[in-house]
């Protein structure tokens, strides 16, 4: 009886840890905001939700809020500093459970133009076109203009064009046309949809794309 109880415990806490690892590595993951790039849909310090399923089997679409690996995208691989196993271990145990921030590596952006588009800025009005639809969007932080630097782009096959909704305090793909892949995220980096902010309790709620993109061609 008393080896038993001896490893009952540790047991039961290995295998609670097993099933966060899993359930982070296949169904969902908490993700910490580390900046005011997408304000004023999510907040520095949201923690919010990301369902790592969706795109297991359905695709990515415009509008949808993502988190993705930007190395090689929007950070060289060069750049980046090898971590040693326990500083890994530590950090994995750390972000599956929200405590640790996210990678530096690790970015979140709104999806605006997928595969085959034609993004644009900007029209006479000023709206972003995507396949020669301006774009009425919603969530663009107030006061800021879609975009100040025109680009001109066509999204290739398994890429996407993402922008921050803070536009002017948001580095994202237009800040990397100049780069190699031209500040195109491809697919296979995209972690998951944001589903949900889950804290602070003040600011629960889903995180959904919207509307914006139905009218656009395919």
């Amino acid at each position: 009886m008393r080896g038993h109880s001896r490893w009952e415990i540790p047991l039961i806490l290995l295998l609670a840890v097993l099933l966060v690892f899993a359930f982070t590595a296949f169904v969902a993951k908490p993700f910490s905001i580390p900046s005011g790039s997408m304000e004023s849909t999510l907040q520095i310090g949201d923690r919010v939700l990301v369902n790592r399923f969706d795109y297991r089997f359905g695709q990515i679409n415009r509008g949808d809020v993502v988190v993705f690996d930007g190395t090689d995208s929007f950070v060289p691989a060069a750049s980046l500093s090898p971590r040693d196993p326990i500083t890994s271990i530590v950090t994995a145990v750390g972000q599956a459970f929200g405590v640790i921030s996210p990678d530096g590596t690790d970015f979140v952006k709104r999806v605006i133009g997928v595969a085959g588009d034609r993004v644009q800025c900007c029209d006479v009005d000023g709206k972003i076109l995507v396949n020669g639809q301006a774009i009425v969007e919603p969530y663009v932080f107030a006061g800021d203009p879609p975009s100040t630097l025109p680009f001109n782009v066509l999204v290739p096959a398994g890429k996407i064009w993402v922008m921050g909704d803070h536009r002017s305090q948001s580095a994202d793909s237009r800040a990397h046309l100049g780069d190699p892949g031209g500040g195109m995220v491809p697919e296979s980096k995209v972690i998951g949809r944001v589903m949900a902010v889950i804290w602070p309790p003040a600011r629960w709620g889903a995180v959904s794309g919207p509307d914006t993109y139905a009218k656009v061609s395919q």
